[in-house]
């Protein structure tokens, strides 16, 4: 995902050590003092995924973002649909199951899920914010590209909704279990964020229209139980990660491969921090445009052509 040049998510990490519980590689100036904590009730959260509507990351998200008092609903595909990025499908109908209360399952993308929920289960008035996670395994670097979870909170963005992508999981991969485990600190910290978006938003929107938020929280300890090692205002590192390789069969059929390539982590980027063992929190949004150095370098180039 492209990142807004402007978002001020230095000031909302100020405090790492208070989202984190440890303190923070450098400190981030302050331009101004923090807000008292808002008071009032409590945030109506769309909460999807990629994984399905019953996968262990979006329970374990719905119990704990409950627990803090937030009113939340489930949207979310009916079956595991990993990888779909930013798909919205274009059958001629969608079949959507009401489970149980306070969760509903299309059987569609992430993209879909957000889709009806906005349309129709929040049809008064619209969330306060949509989580979409926490998924397995991270979504950073060109893995964010094509990551459902992801894909599920820009569908948000779209629609004018803040919005959070929480993926729990780190550059090497641990059994299940162990990361199952983690999505407990993953989600802990994500309260912690959340609580300290409402207290600086006041009574306005938690997040600048059109940015979201990419969060990857590590896995920490043999158990996953670990508490990470801090907290950084990350991007998106440029690298690709997954690398198709192709073998001809001699036949008219090649057979794809997906492999992983990390190259090393650019300075300051998701893939740096994760490895690491901190949580990287990126800004994202789903326009897809740059920043104002990258206009002005296309301004440049176009300069005295004609149709």
């Amino acid at each position: 995902m492209r990142r807004k040049q402007a978002l001020p998510l230095a000031a909302l990490l100020l405090c790492a050590p208070a989202l984190a519980g440890t303190a923070p590689a450098a400190a981030v100036p302050q331009s101004a003092p923090a807000p008292a904590p808002a008071s009032g009730g409590p945030l109506r959260i769309l909460l999807t995924n990629d994984d399905g509507y019953d996968a262990p990351g979006i329970r374990k998200a719905f119990e704990r973002l409950t627990a803090a008092g937030h009113d939340v609903t489930i949207v979310a595909p009916l079956t595991n649909q990993s990888g779909t990025g930013t798909k919205v499908s274009n059958a001629p109908s969608v079949t959507v199951k009401h489970p149980e209360p306070k969760v509903w399952a299309v059987d569609g993308t992430p993209g879909d899920s957000v889709a009806f929920g906005l349309a129709e289960v929040f049809a008064a008035k619209a969330p306060d914010l949509v989580v979409s996670g926490t998924n397995f395994g991270p979504n950073v670097a060109g893995l964010a590209t094509h990551s459902g979870t992801v894909g599920g909170a820009v569908a948000a963005l779209e629609h004018g909704v803040p919005a959070i992508a929480l993926s729990t999981g780190g550059l090497s991969v641990p059994d299940p279990v162990t990361t199952v485990n983690a999505m407990g600190p993953t989600l802990d910290f994500a309260v912690k964020l959340i609580d300290r978006l409402r207290s600086r938003a006041r009574s306005g929107p938690l997040l600048p229209m059109g940015v979201g938020l990419n969060v990857n929280h590590p896995v920490v300890g043999t158990d996953g139980k670990g508490r990470a090692a801090g907290v950084s205002a990350t991007f998106q590192d440029p690298q690709t990660v997954l690398e198709p390789d192709f073998t001809d069969a001699g036949d008219g059929t090649w057979k794809m491969t997906v492999k992983v390539d990390l190259r090393p982590a650019a300075r300051g980027g998701d893939v740096e921090a994760l490895s690491t063992g901190r949580i990287a929190v990126s800004p994202m949004n789903g326009d897809w445009n740059t920043g104002p150095a990258d206009r002005a370098v296309t301004s440049a180039l176009i300069s005295g052509l004609r149709p």
